[in-house]
């Protein structure tokens, strides 16, 4: 098919947007409900944080096996698939008899609801490479949204039905947005004709064969990874306690402040086709240090805390935004195999970043998170300075 009739316009950005936002979002359903989880099927609720363990373990997997495919299959069947497989898990987690059940269900879940991940380097194949940031921060920012609004709608939902109801209605979100691919979609020919061991072995190998990656790795790895798990870890912890004892809904909707960056992040691609990527990445790395030492000051203040969610999340969504696009212009067969690299790092680093977050809480506080998050910036600063200096010599 020629290149003129798989043009991405507009319309199918924003449906990819969506799609993705409802894939990512199918994997926090069950955040702000685990403690009813588990009470309904009279657990302990420590347990339920299996739940998000079996979703997290699942998705890694599907990131793994599955994302790659991308690269060799045909997306619109490959995408069929998969989010059929979403729809069918999500019924079988809002049936399942038993916390066992519901455990495997989720961890299904996970493995297939990856579509997100297989249409980000999809959108970057169908756009024209002058506006492929721009189509990547749109996509990006349905991820970013679906995160957010997942946890509330969630909320929302078991508020006025049970901890069931969400995942039937996101069974029958995911079958609407099923339909609509099928039909606006169109067939695109694979670009690469090699084997499934072929192609999970290129994942490891691209970091060899595009050293630059190394960098764009480990700076998005160090404030998405580090420093945002950081942040918002302990925020939790921080709004629990005193002086705000907030409730689950009202940390919730501090959560909301970070729309900020999903809103800007539609715009922030376009930095990257107008060839100012890296001063733009180096500008959202010294807003994520220097908001962090204004977040010192948040312990007392509910109006630092939204000002230092809202500014951080605009710097973490234009550095992922302008890495990802930067990253999809190293190859123009192997954006898939790229991805799943990009997303198994960021992975690991929030593994650690969550857990660094109550390491550090436990010996210092708020406090001593925020200058571990200052320390990681200055340290992507780092990084980023130091890849600028050997690309120009």
């Amino acid at each position: 098919m020629e290149k003129q009739n798989t043009r991405i316009t507009f319309g199918l950005a924003l449906l990819f947007s969506v799609v993705s936002g409802l894939a990512v979002g199918n994997l926090y359903w069950a955040q702000p409900l685990l403690t009813v989880i588990a009470e309904d099927f009279g657990v302990i609720p420590s347990q339920g944080g299996f739940l998000v363990t079996a979703t997290q373990i699942g998705y890694a997997l599907g990131i793994l096996f599955i994302v790659p495919l991308g690269d060799i299959l045909e997306r619109r069947r490959l995408l069929a698939v998969v989010m059929t497989l979403t729809v069918l898990m999500l019924i079988g987690s809002a049936i399942a008899p038993s916390f066992q059940i519901l455990s495997l269900a989720l961890g299904a879940l996970g493995v297939v609801t990856v579509s997100g991940q297989i249409i980000l380097p999809l959108a970057g194949d169908l756009a024209e490479e002058k506006d492929r940031g721009r189509i990547v921060g749109l996509v990006a920012s349905g991820i970013t949204t679906g995160i957010l609004f997942s946890r509330l709608l969630s909320g929302f939902v078991a508020d006025i039905w049970d901890w069931r109801g969400i995942y039937f209605l996101a069974a029958f979100l995911n079958f609407l947005m099923v339909i609509a691919l099928c039909r606006f979609l169109p067939t695109i020919p694979p670009r690469s004709k090699v084997s499934y061991r072929e192609l999970l072995v290129g994942v490891f190998t691209s970091i060899k064969r595009f050293p630059i990656m190394r960098g764009i790795l480990l700076k998005q790895g160090m404030i998405f990874g580090i420093v945002f798990n950081l942040f918002w870890t302990a925020l939790t912890f921080l709004l629990s306690a005193e002086p705000f004892y907030y409730s689950t809904l009202q940390i919730g909707l501090v959560s909301l402040a970070g729309l900020t960056g999903a809103i800007a992040g539609t715009k922030l691609g376009a930095l990257q086709d107008k060839g100012l990527g890296q001063i733009s990445v180096t500008i959202f790395i010294l807003i994520s240090g220097f908001i962090m030492v204004l977040g010192i000051f948040a312990k007392e203040s509910i109006l630092i805390v939204l000002l230092v969610a809202a500014v951080f999340s605009l710097a973490v969504q234009g550095i992922g935004v302008l890495c990802q696009a930067e990253l999809f212009s190293l190859s123009n067969t192997e954006r898939s195999r790229l991805n799943t690299a990009f997303v198994v790092n960021n992975f690991l680093f929030c593994a650690v970043g969550s857990s660094l977050a109550s390491i550090l809480w436990n010996c210092g506080g708020w406090d001593m998170v925020m200058f571990g998050a200052i320390a990681a910036s200055i340290t992507a600063l780092i990084i980023h300075l130091l890849g600028r200096r050997k690309e120009r010599k």
